[in-house]
């Protein structure tokens, strides 16, 4: 069949007609091994056909033709149905993986979309991921990411230690600080335990590590990717938020420092920070975790804040309700 691979796909459709005709013939005879050695034919020349669906001046390998499919349609679910025709191979998912992990494509899982979305963290408008089937993907970026396969070396470490979800997945984000993960990238880390998620907003809202989504206080971030924006905690009495609040907050004070009006827009490496809620009324003396208690400052602000005695900190709010 292999002299069938630049010939059109109509001719390749005219072939396939011809032999599911003869097949015909088959099926009025009692012997099952000729039925199956009839149909291998056909198999070959409808996997021909996919091939063919993509020119081979655009792709002509399998990974290529699953890639240029994955390029046409980002941020769509594109069923293992669709793949297989495309790719015309039998090991087409081993191909994804390729992509993923050696190539830097951002390409999610079924499985890895449902749990991101069962914490709020997978904001996909007019998709509803709940109905993904595990061999079912997504791809969330049609820019490839050249440091993604030393990042999987580097998950392959850690995933095999002997350590909590939790403390792999802090691990692998602090030897990445500053840098975008993927969900994909966390449940490998966490060896495919479905709790994973959950261990990450855990890490934000219950340890303080300042790991981000475009749902959890990042709306510039890719959907399906995470960063830990700085390695450092929020103070003790400034942890514990709810996310739903943290966004509100966040949206409220236009994502800017309250103080120095810093934003996500002026980061560089040289001045690394970033935004943490601060309490108005302190945990110590009863302020709840509400919205009309919490404030947007800038981790350099909010450092100033707490070094700074009682008459600097009573200035300080002054100024914030003449603002």
């Amino acid at each position: 069949m292999s002299q069938s691979r630049n010939q059109s796909p109509q001719v390749l459709l005219e072939r396939l007609i011809d032999l599911l005709r003869n097949f015909d013939s088959e099926l009025q005879g009692g012997e099952l091994r000729r039925k199956v050695q009839a149909l291998i034919p056909v198999r070959e020349a409808l996997s021909e056909l996919g091939k063919s669906l993509i020119p081979t001046e655009i792709a002509s390998s399998a990974r290529q033709r699953i890639l240029h499919y994955f390029l046409k349609y980002p941020f769509t679910i594109i069923p293992r149905e669709e793949l297989a025709v495309i790719a015309a191979i039998d090991q087409w998912a081993r191909r994804v993986r390729e992509l993923r992990v050696e190539y830097g494509w951002a390409i999610i899982s079924g499985t890895t979309a449902k749990h991101m979305k069962q914490e709020g963290d997978f904001p996909l408008e007019n998709t509803d991921v709940g109905k993904m089937r595990p061999d079912d993907y997504i791809l969330l970026s049609n820019e490839q990411d050249r440091d993604a396969a030393y990042r999987w070396r580097i998950a392959k470490e850690i995933r095999n230690k002997q350590a909590s979800v939790r403390d792999k997945i802090l691990e692998y984000m602090r030897a990445n600080v500053g840098q975008l993960v993927t969900g994909e990238e966390l449940r490998y880390v966490a060896k495919d335990k479905t709790e994973w998620a959950r261990r990450v907003r855990e890490l934000r809202t219950e340890n303080g590590w300042p790991i981000v989504t475009k749902n959890s206080g990042r709306p510039d971030l890719p959907i399906g990717t995470y960063i830990l924006e700085q390695d450092r905690q929020s103070p003790e009495h400034d942890r514990h938020i709810p996310d739903p609040v943290r966004r509100e907050v966040l949206r409220r004070d236009d994502y800017q420092c309250r103080h120095c009006d810093w934003t996500h827009a002026l980061w560089n490496r040289s001045d690394p920070r970033h935004l943490e809620l601060h309490h108005v009324e302190s945990h110590e003396s009863g302020g709840e975790n509400t919205e009309a208690n919490l404030i947007t400052l800038c981790t350099v602000c909010h450092d100033v804040w707490h070094s700074k005695e009682q008459e600097w900190q009573d200035r300080f709010y002054d100024w914030l309700s003449q603002g």
